[in-house]
Parts: structure tokens; sequence; C-alpha cells
């Protein structure tokens, strides 16, 4: 099939969604060096989501009025999801964290709950890990570690040798909490992450 058509096709299936990307770091934004994060989250989003996406990726330093600023900037545009990535250390500088509880209408705390206890099959250091997730708006805004292997490993979560789910990453959960807040229908590639959502909330197939 031609590929243009093909992906015509998809954007007539699936919801588009405008997604908001933001990396935090001193040293990354003022260029001492290269940034990981937002092609580590474009990558898996991409990989992972059916529906056409729109990205608005950030670069920003760890400044708490910055990071609020610009979240707050990215669910005015329009961005049903917005994750961050670093920042959320225990460092004097990581206030990513702190920014975001700022701008929140709503805590979500299973999302940081379900984050660290991945980290932690890893390392015993992912109790220093402060991330959380919180709604603003019509928005999901989540913190997500800093490193590309981790950022993976949080959103898609564990599986065994045969690819079944041993502990489930978080993006398992995030479509249908975007459903509840009015965002777009998202919708995963199951061998990548399956979406869980109850069956009454299944759209039927187009």
């Amino acid at each position: 099939m031609n590929p243009l058509k093909a992906k015509t096709m998809s954007e007539s299936l699936h919801d588009p969604v405008k997604i908001g990307i933001v990396s935090i770091s001193d040293r990354a934004s003022t260029g001492v060096y290269e940034d990981k994060g937002l092609p580590a989250l474009q990558e898996w989003l991409t990989r992972a989501l059916l529906n056409p996406i729109t990205f608005e990726p950030r670069l920003i330093p760890d400044e708490k009025d910055r990071i609020s600023a610009t979240l707050i900037e990215l669910v005015d545009a329009g961005c049903s999801l917005v994750l961050t990535t670093g920042g959320t250390g225990p460092a004097l500088r990581d206030v990513t964290p702190e920014a975001t509880l700022a701008v929140a209408d709503k805590e979500m705390p299973g999302f940081g709950e379900q984050m660290r206890q991945i980290s932690l099959k890893f390392v015993p250091t992912a109790i220093l890990s402060r991330q959380v997730a919180v709604i603003r708006g019509q928005s999901l805004i989540i913190n997500l570690p800093g490193q590309p292997k981790s950022i993976a490993e949080t959103l898609e979560g564990l599986k065994d040798a045969d690819g079944k789910p041993v502990v489930h990453g978080i993006f398992a959960a995030v479509p249908y909490c975007v459903d509840l807040i009015g965002g777009p229908y998202m919708e995963t590639r199951d061998e990548v992450c399956k979406a869980f959502r109850p069956k009454t909330a299944i759209r039927p197939a187009r």
C-alpha cells in the first residue's frame, strides 16, 4: 500500500492528538551536552500510539517558574497529554514536581507510585525519585525519569521472555484517563503497551 494512503487511512481511523514533551535540564538547555529526553519521548510515543500525533517539544532549564509557565502554555495550546523528563530527584536544582503541582487542579498519585515500583526492580535509588502526575483542565501532565532507558521502562512496563506484562507500565492507564477528562480517544499498539479500558468505555471499531 502507498505509505501516504496508509497514513491518510490511519488519520481517518484514529483521533488526532497533540502531546507536549518537555525536557528539563540546565546543561542540555544551554548546549553543554545533547538533550536525549525529547528524542526518547517522541520515539516511544510514535511507536506506541496509533493516533496521528502533533508534538509540542520544549527544552528548558531547571527553573520552577519557567517550568510551570511552560506547562500552562502547553495545556492552553490544546495538549491533551504533557510529559516531562528530568528534574525529579532530590538535588537542589530538581524542582519539576514542585512546578507541576503548582499548576494542578487535581493530583494523580498512582502514576508516581507505579513508576517507582517499576524502577525499584532495577535500582534501590528509585525511592529517591519524586515524579508526580496531575490534571490541569482537560490535560494530563506526567513527570517521567531523566534517562531514556528509564523513560521507556516506566511507560511500557516490564515483560517476561514471552512478552507478557510482569509489571504494567503507566501508559496502560493514560488513554482511559484522557477519556475521562474529555480528551481524544487514544489507541495503542498492543505489542508496545496495551491500553486498558473498561468494556463500557471501548469505542467500536470504525
